[in-house]
């Protein structure tokens, strides 16, 4: 890491289809080896496939703007996909902090665009471990789950925010 100055942060576009900053970089986890066109198939299948199946969801919350309502298919996925997000995003998390020989779990608050990032990439590993035959149903699976506050993802939020709880002890040694 450079002592100079911090690394300066990339524009990340929108994705073509509805527009949202947030679902491109979640396409940009998804993606292996550079193939971002695969990436897009199972991202907006997996939503097409929650748009039949989010009738059951309420997304009254929602901020949006139109993509809620708009004809595209899979706009009520969207809704439902950000929803999950907001779910399995973490508030506290622990990091590990050395004092006088010893070292401590230190329970910290989780800034924003690492929240965002750790809900991304806990709902990825979470999808890729599911046992259903596609990536499209398994990453709607996920997703589904975690808009109904179950899963894999969420039940790794929670243990971050057990873990955080368990330790607040410790939360003196916060730099």
């Amino acid at each position: 890491m450079s002592r100079r100055h911090a690394a300066e942060k990339r524009e990340i576009l929108p994705d073509p289809k509805f527009g949202d900053k947030i679902l491109n970089k979640f396409m940009n986890n998804l993606m292996l080896d550079g193939k971002k066109s695969v990436a897009e198939k199972i991202v907006y299948g997996a939503l097409e496939i929650m748009d039949d199946k989010a009738g059951a969801i309420a997304t009254d919350d929602e901020d949006q703007g139109d993509a809620g309502n708009s004809g595209i298919p899979g706009a009520k996925g969207l809704s439902v996909f950000h929803k999950a997000l907001k779910k399995v995003r973490p508030q506290v998390e622990v990091r590990s902090r050395r004092v006088g020989g010893a070292t401590y779990q230190v329970p910290v608050e989780v800034r924003n665009e690492r929240a965002q990032a750790l809900a991304i990439r806990w709902l990825i590993g979470a999808a890729r471990n599911r046992s259903e035959n596609t990536m499209v149903e398994r990453l709607a699976g996920e997703l589904l789950d975690a808009a109904n506050d179950r899963g894999s993802a969420v039940k790794k939020r929670d243990d971050t925010h057990k873990m955080a709880e368990a330790n607040k002890a410790f939360a003196h040694y916060r730099w």
